[in-house]
């Protein structure tokens, strides 16, 4: 069934923690979002639970008079149990290692699997409302996005649109 897809990170936040609201660029931004959205022929919504990124589409949701489905498997990438200071080269090596696994986190692997079942399933008209290394490894996947260059540089928000024709996704970047 050939269906077009748009993954979107979520708006800018306060913070990384679960519960971590939209700054007040960032419900700016929602609302660009919502109007960016507008024009294109969504149907559902799925998004992470956490707060920034439900958040991020709510204001599409009630425009569109949809319901936000919550997907724990958009949740961001748990890297490891602590933050770290030296994120970004942990993040590196386990981009290198997919299977590489720090203690109490999840593996690259196991993270895009989990974001590849929600995308498989989706149904045309879809908007995936994640956080950026669980995007980043979803473009990975499908686009075959490698450069963390490229990841690091995904902006509050970004958009994505996946197009999946006979198993073949088509992505290209509609934001910024």
């Amino acid at each position: 069934m050939d269906k077009t897809v748009y993954l979107v990170r979520h708006c800018q936040a306060v913070g990384k923690e679960l519960q971590a609201e939209l700054t007040e660029e960032g419900k700016e931004q929602a609302k660009e979002l919502r109007r960016f959205f507008e024009s294109l022929n969504i149907k559902h919504i799925i998004s992470s639970p956490f707060t920034r990124a439900i958040q991020s589409v709510q204001p599409t949701a009630d425009s569109l008079g949809l319901q936000v489905e919550i997907d724990s498997r958009l949740n961001d990438h748990k890297l490891i149990s602590k933050n770290l200071k030296d994120w970004l080269e942990r993040l590196e090596e386990s981009v290198r290692d997919m299977d590489l696994k720090m203690v109490g986190g999840e593996s690259s692997r196991e993270v895009a699997k989990r974001g590849m079942k929600v995308l498989e399933a989706a149904t045309d008209g879809t908007v995936l409302a994640t956080h950026r290394n669980t995007m980043g490894l979803l473009l990975m996947q499908i686009d075959g996005m490698k450069g963390l260059k490229e990841w690091t540089g995904l902006s509050h928000p970004d958009v994505y649109e996946v197009k999946v024709k006979k198993d073949t996704y088509f992505v290209r970047r509609i934001w910024g």
